[in-house]
């Protein structure tokens, strides 16, 4: 698996970006691009005890014959989850008074879906002040290399996110007193690149069926780590940055 991770430094929102008004930070995207992401709010950390999502919901002409059903479970550390509110607090107490951890999981999610189309799509250009310049470099490299399939199941329509939770939290400060929050995301979503059963390693297979059981569509439950990143120190930009990109198996 590889790390990508950008060193600590000025965040910048990720929200503003996408936004859907004119101060949008990145040029803006074509088409085949994603919608412009809503300006959000933020925080980080846990896992809930259990979470249980479906997705029914058919698309197209596909849409009149039976519906489709992924079902995601997932349990959790209630000592992690504990832990997590306690972050919640201490960012809301020392931090951002505002912060709404529902709000930053919404953004996140939306984020995640726009950067990882964009990777797909090899349109590094558009991500400059929305990823970290260290990842950015990293990625240029990396992209290049892969191949066809492996560059399509980068993808994540937000549609096809089955799951999103917290991982870790950090409170920190560097050498010079400047103050950060890092929250690392974990995504699960639906892609229908043309990958092996067995890779990526920890990808589950789901055949979800259209019309009758001669015709079946594979498609594969691959997971994505994400680490946004915000610097609260007195003046700086309440912006956020994606630090860390993971696809495991796929990015490395």
């Amino acid at each position: 698996m590889m790390a990508l991770r950008g060193a600590a430094g000025p965040g910048r929102w990720l929200g503003r970006a996408f936004a859907a008004s004119g101060t949008a930070r990145a040029p803006p995207v074509t088409a085949a691009a994603p919608a412009p992401v809503p300006v959000w709010s933020w925080v980080r950390r846990p896992l809930g005890p259990a979470a249980r999502f479906a997705s029914t919901q058919g698309r197209g002409p596909e849409a009149e014959g039976p519906r489709r059903r992924v079902v995601v479970v997932r349990i959790s550390s209630p000592l992690a989850w504990l832990r997590s509110r306690c972050y919640y607090l201490l960012i809301r107490l020392y931090f951002d008074p505002e912060f709404s951890v529902e709000e930053f999981t919404r953004g996140a999610k939306q984020a995640f879906s726009v950067v990882s189309q964009l990777l797909s799509q090899r349109k590094l250009d558009l991500l400059d002040g929305l990823v970290s310049s260290e990842v950015l470099n990293v990625l240029k490299e990396k992209i290049s290399l892969l191949s066809d399939n492996h560059r399509d199941a980068l993808a994540a329509d937000i549609d096809a996110i089955m799951y999103t939770t917290e991982g870790d939290i950090r409170i920190y400060y560097n050498d010079d007193g400047r103050k950060f929050v890092s929250i690392l995301m974990r995504f699960w979503y639906l892609n229908g690149a043309n990958l092996p059963d067995e890779v990526p390693g920890e990808t589950k297979v789901f055949q979800i069926v259209f019309g009758d059981e001669s015709t079946k569509e594979k498609r594969h439950l691959l997971t994505a780590n994400y680490e946004f990143q915000r610097e609260f120190t007195e003046g700086a930009k309440p912006d956020w940055t994606i630090t860390r990109i993971e696809h495991p198996r796929l990015l490395e």
